[in-house]
Order: C-alpha cells, then sequence, then structure tokens
C-alpha cells in the first residue's frame, strides 16, 4: 500500500525494512483506543468548524464500523502497514472514502496519537489491576482473621528469632500491597493526562477545544507542553518501577510459603490446585505457580531496564526507539494481572499444619530475649543482660535442653536476680502478649490492624 508520507520519496520501502519497522503485530492491542481516540478527534475537529457536521458523524459511523468488524475477527492484519494508526486509517478510507477519510488525520500526527492511546490502554489497566490488588489483600485479611491466635516462629536471617502470630505476618503482606496500592494510585494519576492537541510536536494550528477532548476521553487532565506530551515515556517506566516493586513483594510473600510447606517447614499445606507433580518422583507436590511469580520479577525488572536504556539518551522529541515502549508494557501488565489472579486463590485455599507449628516453637530459644528482658525488669543492664542470657543458651546447647526445660535452681545459678515469676516469661503465648505496642504481634493489636483493614477494604463500616 502507499505511504501516509510516500510524496516526499522516489523509491518504494523495502519489503524486509516493512517487515522491521512495523509495529502491528504488538500495537493492535491499542485497537479499541485508537477508535475511541479518533471518534473523539473526529467530534473536536467538527467543533473546531474543520469538518462538517455531516462528514463528522460519516466518520463516527465508519469508525464503529471498523470496531465492530475488529471484535468479530474480520480485519486481516497486514505488515504493509506501519501501525495501527495507519490501519484504522486505511480501513476508514476504504468505508468512507478516500477525501473524506483523509480528512480525519487533520492537524494530528501520530506521534500524539500514540501516546493518547497509550494512556487510556493504561488506564484501563491499572483500574483493573487495583481490583485484582484489593482482591489479594481480602484474601489475606480473612486468613489472618481466621488464623488469629495461632503462634509462629519469627525469623530473622533465616534461624529463629522471637515467637509472634502468624496472622501478624500475613498483615505484614498486606501493609506491603497497601502501600503498593497506594503507589498505583499515584502512578494512575500521572497516567491520567491528555495529550491529543499536541500534534507532532508543536500544538495543532487548528482550534480544537481541548477541555472537550479531555471530557470526551475521560481525562482528568491536559498536557501543558506539546513537546513533552509527545516525548516522553515516563509515566510508562513509572508503571513499570511499580510493576517491580509490586512483583517483588508478592515474590518475597512467594519465598516464604515455598520454604512454609516444604518438608523441613511443614508449616502450611498448599491447596493441590495450584501445586504440580514430576513426571518422574511419584511423590512430588511442587509449589510451581509459587516458584513462577518469583521468577517472573526478573521479567517485569528487565522490562523497566529495557524501556530506561530507551529513553535515557533520547534528543526531544520523538523518536521512533519510543516504539520499543509498548511491548515491555503489555508483558509486564500481563504478568502483574496473571500473578495477582493466581496468588488470591491461592492464599485462599491455605492450611495450617498447627501440631508443626507447635513444635517448633518449642526450639530454637525463641525466647531468649523474653529471659534477658526479664533480667532488665529486675534491675540488670540490658547488655549484661544479654550477656548473661547468652551463656545460659550455651549451657542449654551443651546439654541439649531448651530454655522452658531448665529447672528453677539451674537458672539461679547464673543470677540471683532470676526467681519463679520467670516462667511466665518462657511461654510463647505471654511472650506475644507482651509486645502491645502500636504496630506489635499482641492479639490485641493485630485484631485492631485486622479490623482496620476490614475497614479499608470495605468490609464493614469505617
Amino acid at each position: 500500500m502507499e505511504k501516509a508520507w510516500s510524496g516526499r520519496f522516489k523509491e518504494r520501502t523495502e519489503r524486509i525494512v516493512e517487515e522491521f519497522t512495523s509495529s502491528l503485530s504488538f500495537d493492535i492491542e491499542l485497537m479499541e483506543e485508537e477508535i475511541k481516540a479518533s471518534k473523539a478527534y473526529a467530534k473536536a475537529l467538527s467543533g473546531a468548524g474543520v469538518l462538517k457536521e455531516e462528514e463528522a458523524n460519516e466518520i463516527l459511523r465508519g469508525l464503529d464500523e471498523i470496531l465492530s468488524d475488529w471484535k468479530e475477527g474480520k480485519i486481516r492484519l497486514d505488515p504493509s502497514f506501519e501501525d495501527v494508526h495507519m490501519l484504522v486509517e486505511s480501513l476508514l478510507r476504504e468505508k468512507i472514502g478516500e477525501e473524506l477519510g483523509g480528512k480525519l488525520h487533520t492537524g494530528r500526527s501520530r506521534n500524539e496519537q500514540v501516546v493518547t492511546d497509550l494512556r487510556l490502554y493504561l488506564k484501563k489497566r491499572i483500574l483493573r489491576e487495583l481490583e485484582l490488588l484489593k482482591d489479594l489483600r481480602k484474601a489475606i485479611v480473612l486468613k489472618a482473621e481466621d488464623w488469629l491466635g495461632i503462634l509462629i516462629p519469627g525469623y530473622t536471617h533465616l534461624r529463629k528469632g522471637q515467637p509472634v502470630l502468624i496472622s501478624h505476618w500475613l498483615m505484614a503482606y498486606y501493609e506491603m500491597l497497601k502501600r503498593d496500592e497506594e503507589r498505583l494510585r499515584g502512578c494512575l494519576e500521572r497516567v491520567d493526562v491528555l495529550p491529543l492537541g499536541s500534534s507532532a510536536l508543536g500544538g495543532t494550528p487548528y482550534p480544537l477545544d481541548r477541555e472537550f477532548l479531555r471530557e470526551e476521553l475521560g481525562f482528568s487532565k491536559i498536557s501543558g507542553n506539546s513537546i513533552d506530551a509527545v516525548s516522553d515515556r515516563d509515566f510508562l517506566l513509572e508503571y513499570l518501577g511499580w510493576a517491580v516493586i509490586l512483583m517483588v513483594h508478592l515474590s518475597r510473600m512467594a519465598e516464604d510459603l515455598i520454604l512454609w510447606s516444604s518438608e523441613e517447614f511443614n508449616f502450611v499445606e498448599l491447596p493441590e490446585s495450584f501445586c504440580t507433580g514430576s513426571s518422574l518422583m511419584p511423590q512430588k507436590k511442587n509449589p510451581d505457580v509459587l516458584e513462577l511469580i518469583r521468577g517472573k520479577v526478573g521479567r517485569v525488572l528487565g522490562g523497566f531496564c529495557a524501556l530506561s536504556t530507551t529513553l535515557k539518551g533520547l534528543p526531544l522529541t520523538y523518536n521512533r526507539d519510543l516504539q520499543e515502549d509498548k511491548e515491555v508494557v503489555f508483558d509486564a501488565l500481563k504478568t502483574v494481572e496473571t500473578s495477582l489472579e493466581v496468588f488470591t486463590p491461592l492464599i485462599e485455599g491455605l492450611s495450617l499444619k498447627e501440631s508443626n507449628l507447635k513444635k517448633a516453637l518449642q526450639g530454637g530459644f525463641l525466647l531468649a530475649t523474653e529471659l534477658a528482658d526479664y533480667l532488665v525488669q529486675k534491675g540488670l543492664p540490658f547488655r549484661e543482660a544479654h550477656r548473661l542470657c547468652g551463656r545460659i543458651v550455651l549451657y542449654c546447647e551443651e546439654r541439649g535442653k531448651e530454655l522452658w526445660e531448665l529447672k528453677l535452681e539451674e537458672l539461679k545459678e547464673f543470677s540471683p536476680f532470676i526467681g519463679e515469676d520467670v516462667f511466665r516469661f518462657l511461654d510463647p503465648l505471654e511472650a506475644v502478649k507482651r509486645r502491645n505496642l502500636q504496630g506489635g504481634t499482641s492479639p490485641e493489636r493485630v485484631k485492631e490492624a485486622i479490623e482496620k483493614a476490614k475497614r479499608e477494604l470495605g468490609f464493614c463500616e469505617p
């Protein structure tokens, strides 16, 4: 087909160049947004007196037919079309005639078309992801409420540290995902900007009503600089950065569950419908879903690095390098959404192995810090209490005992400050209850956090 810009050229474009430069195979994803933005632009041209009302109506009819054909699978993708914009323009000319079809592009550039489509598309997908995030947070809160009161060992350096409520662990991920939601809403504000009217780089000379375009397309703001509007992709880069942070959070939760469902920990049971087996070893129940979520962080991070590298040296304004923005964003959107979609029912299907948790609480000197705090309350400086408790732990290790198995006489040999009341400090539940400050792991505080989260999620009245 003849190119829209062919008037300046003597030679035809080589077929290999057409195939190399065409973005139609992936920017066809923007078909609905392209039609929507084109309809708004036709109305704006009519309002500016560039198109007669009947011409605008004919263009709108043609665009509606193209969209209908697309949804019914009637449109064939030919790589000789450079992109979705030229495909739609060509189809429109076929439907309503070359002359009228050619008028729609008056004052308009593909530079602004593509960024308008991208912003419309990303807005739609972000709104979907906010719902998926909410679903996962709901699943976490409901599971935390169901498991309230159950203790687990808390870890640092993957070594047992102190007892905590498993609900407190769950709510830690709720807090991370809550911040992810806040970040995504902030990103949405910066995506929600109308660039249409910027033309190629300097703005259109036609008296288009950009406020009308903003309302028609549902944007909250209008771009303030035509050069910036067509040349930057920081809104895509911000989304990718957000996606990396989210996937890191999902990956960390996946890693915890992979460990906890292993034979070595055996704290939780993963739903079988979210696991797979081995082609060789019949006993295996592999956490493949969680491993794939963990692995997909690199994929999204790669997209962020790719787009950052593309943007870092580009002179203003538009450059064809920006064609490389879409595939990494489309891939990240799919990765994020499928990960959220699969994680929510997996969390809902988790079950606990409480007897194993109770056994785990008995080992690893989980209450050594409690013993140090007990001695501080008796008047010892913390550093001296810490050193003394270290000696008691060493004593236990040499004899194959836990702290709670020591007799009062044994403990008194280390310090005359130790009395009968020490055993209240060697109870895991009492240790958890003592951490009753705001944000702590006591049942009272964790219950408050769950209730607050339920209000945030709309479970109950604020």
